[in-house]
């Protein structure tokens, strides 16, 4: 896949990128640079490899799937502008 000076232009728009126009080229070389290391990754033979997330085996710690209100509605509602009977009040926006 190769990619054209067009297509630059609207992948760096669509990432919300300002790119002036005599810097496109490098731009697109760039992308193709990296688009020709995917398709190399691609051809790598991973059959019988099993997916890892760290070169050294580890396990997370976890801890029980417990439902608690977290203890802290003090320390959550101390930053309320206003705080009525344990609740966040809010200006009323209907009418």
């Amino acid at each position: 896949m190769s990619i054209d000076l067009e297509t630059a232009a609207r992948v760096a728009k669509l990432a919300r990128i300002r790119v002036e126009e005599d810097a496109l080229p490098a731009l697109a070389d760039e992308f193709n640079t990296i688009l020709g290391f995917i398709e190399q990754l691609g051809e790598v033979d991973v059959d019988g490899v099993e997916p890892m997330v760290s070169v050294t085996p580890m396990r997370l710690p976890r801890r029980a799937d417990e439902v608690t209100d977290g203890n802290q509605q003090a320390k959550v509602l101390s930053n309320a502008p206003d705080a009525r009977e344990g609740f966040f009040a809010v200006p009323k926006v209907v009418e």
